[in-house]
């Protein structure tokens, strides 16, 4: 009986430990850039949560279609073991939005400077909605694709004004000559059902966002209940990339 009721405790105290580490472990953070962006865009957000303990991935958003860019993003997600915290930066939003649907290991959604589209809306008629935005001024020309799509790409020389107004010059000018496209179907793609409903979200941007209008940005995060919006001071469309120190301490309040 001894030896039964010794092994016993033997076996809580392992299941005990096995469930604290699995209680203890970080949430992956997977981090979802926007249209004039790549990866690179998160690096500064990247190297807090590495030195903080977090595993992040910084997924390469194709900015071809809300679909087809959420289906990659979600076989990213699909593919993680651990909880994922899912990050999106402008467009990022509605992509992220759609990629946690059905997805149980994400646990938050943090939008940065991003999108957050009720279904039936596009990233298009929300930057429009409130006064603010001057995106479309600064666009080149769209490019003609094969398919008979159109790529848009930010001006050069409007770059820095328009997209990191608070970032240094010389940055900016690599970050123009870098910039990904995103597609003009892509802009006006509508949202179906969105996972910031049944998901509990963050909201960070700055208040001299040029390509979002803040009141938008405000109006999307009270509408999506965020739990907590930090809104930076003076703070660029890129607040990732100028702020991200701020930007990363949310992301992790949201793995809590």
């Amino acid at each position: 009986m001894k030896k039964i009721l010794a092994g016993l405790a033997f076996a809580a105290v392992v299941s005990s430990s096995a469930f604290a580490s699995a209680a203890d472990v970080k949430p992956t953070v997977v981090l979802v850039h926007g249209a004039f962006a790549d990866s690179s865009s998160w690096n500064g957000v990247v190297k807090v949560l590495q030195k903080d303990g977090y595993t992040v991935v910084s997924a390469a958003n194709p900015l071809r279609s809300v679909a087809t860019d959420a289906q990659y993003v979600a076989g990213i997600v699909k593919s993680i073991k651990t909880p994922v915290v899912l990050v999106g930066h402008s467009y990022g939003g509605p992509v992220i939005s759609e990629a946690a649907k059905g997805a149980a290991n994400v646990k938050g959604l943090v939008y940065v400077a991003a999108f957050a589209p009720e279904k039936g809306e596009t990233a298009a008629e929300l930057s429009g909605r409130f006064p603010g935005g001057t995106l479309a001024s600064a666009l080149a020309a769209p490019v003609e694709l094969a398919d008979g799509g159109k790529d848009l790409y930010i001006q050069q020389d409007k770059f820095h004004d328009q997209f990191a107004a608070d970032v240094p010059d010389a940055q900016a000018r690599l970050m123009a000559a870098a910039q990904r496209p995103v597609t003009v179907a892509a802009l006006n793609e509508a949202a179906t059902d969105p996972a910031w409903k049944d998901i509990p979200s963050w909201f960070v941007y700055g208040d001299k966002d040029k390509n979002i209008p803040p009141q938008a940005l405000a109006f999307m995060a009270e509408r999506a209940h965020s739990k907590q919006t930090v809104v930076v001071k003076g703070g660029s469309h890129v607040v990732m990339i100028s702020n991200p120190k701020a930007v990363a301490d949310l992301i992790e309040k949201a793995s809590k």
